[in-house]
């Protein structure tokens, strides 16, 4: 993580500070759950909470211990003792680090992908109202980056918000995976510490219960949450290439907000570069770059190692930070998006009628000829529009094959631009509903 691409929300979760503060929070509820069962006194339990509760724990101070013992959560439980005094030899009882680390590295992630949701939300928000705002605007579809068919930019807005509730709901279904707790002590067996501890502190996290946890939860949970913020990732790239596109000098048919003062150059004063998308698309390689490691730490040994543990200290803040920052970017890249519906009748005027060759291929077939006589008499024409000879409308109706079949004036209703917007409220109503 770097500032740069960090926003303090998010940043806030994986500080040292709210790391320690959890794992005080997983250490105290299990030592009242302990009270309750007796296994040590309630005073001490309580004599914990009051210590602890407003305490600040001192950074510094812990990893200064953790250089000389050379173990994080012992670092942490001996910073603990020096705050509570003699009540914190309660503290971890039959528990094992693991059942403090990977409870903690849950919560963190869960709370990260609260963010993400609502970030997804605010995205959501900004391309329903672009998509509503340009629903019936005319522009060209392409395929392989040529021009194929007229659709409206409001549709092209429509699929993306339709591909990020999808996203949205990746992540819900990410973060009920990984809210799970686990306190079984060594290898999982709760040899030394009741289950009833591990059910009281899951209930007081907002956990469920780690059916088996084998000392470590299981990491695949992970890989799929990572696997999620890679598709997510994926999606933003796909809708930062769209407008990067959609940019370019030759097309021109939308371009981010370009404030005043801003440069685009420092050779060429005339620039404006598409340079909010271009980051988000260098984004969201990062975060895929998460999802391998992620994979690979599923396969643990025996009922546990570390191998997992370096890989997670990197991706779990980096992955989430970096893709909070580039969802509020791309958020804030619609919502001023600046968009040229003259340009985009431009651009789709510019092949001169090729863009309804689809249906004069159809009205052929329709009038007796078959379909690979009428794909050539039809692909004879459009190659002469390629070539500058002329609107393909006219080349039709000059062209005694096509003309004999089909009237003049039945060629002309086939270039209705009108025509290929019909079903558009249909795919609306799928996407955002009556």
């Amino acid at each position: 993580m770097i500032p740069r691409y960090a926003r303090p929300e998010m940043t806030e979760i994986w500080s040292p500070e709210s790391k320690f503060r959890i794992w005080f929070e997983i250490e105290a509820h299990a030592t009242d759950a302990l009270a309750e069962l007796g296994v040590v006194p309630k005073d001490a339990a309580k004599k914990i909470w009051e210590k602890g509760k407003d305490a600040k724990f001192d950074v510094a101070r812990i990893d200064e211990i953790e250089r000389e013992v050379k173990h994080d959560v012992i670092a942490f439980l001996t910073h603990l003792s020096e705050i509570v005094g003699p009540e914190a030899r309660f503290v971890h009882q039959g528990m094992t680090s693991s059942d403090v680390l990977d409870t903690c590295l849950n919560v963190q992630m869960a709370r990260a992908a609260d963010l993400l949701i609502a970030d997804t939300d605010a995205l959501l928000a900004a391309l329903k109202k672009r998509a509503m705002e340009y629903k019936m605007t005319p522009t060209i579809g392409r395929s392989h980056g040529i021009h194929a068919e007229p659709t409206t930019f409001g549709v092209k807005l429509a699929g993306f918000y339709a591909e990020f509730e999808r996203a949205r709901t990746r992540l819900v279904t990410a973060r009920a995976e990984i809210a799970t707790c686990a306190i079984s002590g060594a290898v999982g067996t709760f040899a030394n510490i009741d289950p009833k501890v591990e059910e009281y502190v899951a209930q007081k996290m907002n956990l469920a219960v780690e059916p088996v946890s084998t000392q470590v939860i299981p990491r695949d949970r992970h890989a799929a949450y990572f696997a999620a913020l890679g598709v997510v990732a994926s999606s933003l790239e796909r809708l930062a290439v769209e407008i990067r596109h959609l940019q370019r000098t030759e097309v021109l048919e939308a371009e981010e907000y370009f404030s005043p003062g801003q440069k685009g150059s420092s050779a060429m004063p005339h620039k404006r570069n598409p340079v909010l998308t271009e980051n988000v698309t260098g984004l969201a390689r990062m975060v895929r770059a998460y999802v391998l490691p992620a994979m690979e730490n599923v396969a643990l040994w025996h009922e546990r190692d570390i191998s997992h543990s370096s890989v997670e200290r990197y991706i779990g803040p980096d992955a989430t930070i970096t893709l909070d920052f580039a969802l509020a970017r791309m958020t804030g890249v619609m919502e001023k998006l600046v968009v040229y519906p003259k340009r985009m009748q431009e651009n789709l005027d510019k092949t001169q009628g090729l863009v309804h060759s689809q249906r004069v291929l159809l009205a052929l077939t329709q009038a007796g000829i078959a379909r690979e006589d009428s794909y050539r008499l039809v692909q004879r024409n459009a190659m002469r529009t390629w070539n500058g000879e002329g609107p393909l409308l006219e080349l039709l109706k000059a062209d005694p094959e096509v003309a004999g079949k089909v009237p003049p004036e039945k060629l002309e209703a086939m270039f209705d631009l009108g025509y290929h917007l019909k079903q558009v409220d249909t795919i609306f109503k799928r996407v955002f509903g009556a």
